[in-house]
């Protein structure tokens, strides 16, 4: 390593993307402080996927146990036709993303997710400071100067902003307003496998394909919970814009046009045995363009603060996660001086975010499909399921730990 002298790394964000950054600075020796602006450290949401891409790096962190006492491993993603329950095909996960990619696909709780990080990132030594919200910063030659709306002061070297989709970083560095609603609405509830009849409990990720709509369940917390997600499209942007409204299942019924033949028997069973949904709506940006909306000067972005997107792809915390690393080896390994580093980690990284950020507005297309574009994708499932279902560029490459 050949750490340029630094003093501290301060990073903003207590989520997923923060933690990581927090947990992979310190492995790598870097005097790390990270400051979230709650009092007690939360994962709103539910459930998340982990792809091979992402599980390696958790491994290369030591996490393999701890990830192996909260996570669920399914043997295969299949979809299914939301009007009529028909197969349409089948990814093999289990062995076969280990054998194709060194690593396990896993299914998992947020909180569990968070909860490891936050525990390895204090055993490393992270000075994590709750209750403090970012309100300033200014930069000066050697370093910058950064106060919270608590009144806490401190120095740092550089400044990452991990601090999600409303980035207050962003705002201050960059100015570039709000994410834009992107339409779609996400219902999110999670139910104890013990509660359901038994052909509705799951050991697998199902994902179910409808007119401007789909729903995804899979297992968490080591299979003894069913994390449940419905999203739908809103012609226009709507008071549930809120972060985290009180879900109502009439109101899902009626944005998924269940009267209307959108979703048949087999789904409706399942979305019936919910009783409480919380809900969403999605906020996206554009796919990055360049390096330098991810980093510049002394201030860095990474995960949602950089790159916010569409949960199609299951690769929002997974890009969050690979950023961490790459910044964490850029910042101890990299050439240059700090400026140079931070530039290094955004040439590494943008165009990889850009990917996939589009691949998931596209695959949001294809599991919202209606008529012709329906029936072409129903097809091509069926002839070649693996190979439409696969992303080989995407497990198969990205940040070596």
């Amino acid at each position: 390593m050949t750490n340029p002298g630094l003093k501290k790394v301060l990073i903003a964000g207590g989520g997923i993307g923060g933690l990581a950054a927090a947990l992979t600075c310190a492995r790598q020796g870097l005097p790390t402080q990270l400051w979230e602006r709650a009092a007690h450290l939360s994962e709103v949401g539910a459930g998340i996927q982990l792809g091979p891409n992402v599980t390696r790096i958790l491994q290369a962190w030591g996490l393999s146990d701890a990830l192996n006492q909260v996570a669920a491993f399914p043997e295969r993603l299949q979809a299914r036709d939301a009007r009529t329950g028909a197969l349409l095909g089948v990814l093999r996960l289990g062995a076969r993303a280990k054998n194709c990619y060194g690593a396990p696909y896993v299914t998992l709780h947020r909180a569990d997710l968070q909860g490891l990080l936050h525990d390895s990132a204090q055993a490393h030594g992270v000075d994590m400071k709750l209750g403090q919200t970012l309100q300033s910063w200014k930069t000066w030659d050697e370093g910058l100067e950064v106060r919270s709306v608590e009144g806490e002061s401190t120095q740092a070297d550089a400044l990452i902003g991990a601090d999600g989709v409303w980035s207050s970083v962003r705002q201050q560095w960059r100015g570039d307003g709000p994410a834009p609603f992107t339409g779609h609405v996400a219902y999110r509830a999670l139910l104890p496998q013990a509660d359901l009849p038994l052909h509705l409990r799951s050991k697998e990720v199902t994902v179910w394909m409808g007119p401007r709509l789909h729903v995804v369940h899979y297992p968490v917390r080591g299979g003894d919970a069913l994390n449940v997600v419905a999203i739908v499209q809103a012609d226009r942007p709507t008071p549930c814009q809120e972060w985290d409204a009180a879900g109502h299942a009439q109101a899902l019924l009626q944005a998924m046009g269940a009267k209307s033949g959108s979703v048949g028997r087999d789904l409706m069973a399942r979305i019936e045995t919910v009783s409480g949904w919380r809900q969403w709506a999605l906020h996206d940006r554009a796919p990055l363009t360049s390096p330098l909306e991810m980093a510049g000067d002394r201030v860095a972005l990474l995960g949602d603060a950089a790159h916010p997107m569409r949960p199609y792809l299951a690769q929002g915390a997974g890009m969050a996660i690979e950023d961490a690393l790459v910044l964490s080896q850029c910042l101890a390994q990299g050439q240059g001086d700090l400026r140079q580093r931070l530039k290094a980690y955004a040439e590494q990284r943008w165009a990889r975010n850009a990917r996939v950020q589009a691949r998931a507005v596209r695959n949001g297309r294809i599991f919202h499909a209606q008529g012709g574009l329906a029936m072409a994708r129903n097809l091509s499932m069926r002839l070649m399921a693996e190979r439409v279902m696969d992303v080989p560029w995407l497990y198969g490459q990205g940040p070596q730990p």
